[in-house]
């Protein structure tokens, strides 16, 4: 009679590390070749597929920054933190690693560029997968996910009213 409760229990175990990872697949974080972990890679979510960070995050583009050059500093900053590099960025499958740089900001740290892209998070993205940053007009312009081919992603049509233009 105890082995009832033990093969129930294993049961539950396996079904929650098989359900615990997310079920979207947005939620892994991207990998190199050789299985490290990738500064920054894609994966697919709601958008469809975006670049992401090492943690599985959506990564953004600022339409107000000129070329490799940062204009979110400050409060912009704190709400849309920089993907920074220490080193060479690593790049994961789907994302094109000669299109990955580097640029320095304002403050001396060096940040991840894509497509000659400076790129962001959003604060308001709690999660692997979180897309709340899409088509949000602050800080002087507006934010979008990036795409691997390094272009903004197009805002979803399909929500009434628009992203408040």
């Amino acid at each position: 009679m105890t082995t009832l409760p033990l093969k129930i229990t294993g049961l539950l175990l396996t079904c929650l590390a098989l359900s615990g990872c997310g079920g979207n697949g947005s939620a892994a974080r991207p990998t190199t070749k050789d299985g490290r972990v990738a500064t920054l890679g894609v994966a697919d979510d709601s958008l469809g597929k975006v670049l992401v960070n090492s943690q599985g995050r959506t990564l953004y583009l600022f339409q107000k920054d000129s070329g490799t050059t940062s204009t979110c500093t400050g409060a912009c900053a704190t709400n849309w933190p920089p993907l920074h590099a220490n080193g060479t960025p690593t790049v994961g499958e789907g994302a094109n690693a000669s299109i990955v740089a580097t640029t320095r900001r304002p403050d001396g740290t060096s940040q991840v560029t894509y497509s000659s892209h400076p790129l962001y998070l959003f604060v308001g993205d709690k999660k692997a997968g979180d897309t709340n940053g899409e088509g949000v007009n602050a800080f002087g312009g507006s934010w979008f996910a990036v795409s691997p081919a390094g272009d903004q992603v197009a805002p979803q049509t399909s929500s009434p009213g628009g992203y408040g233009y």
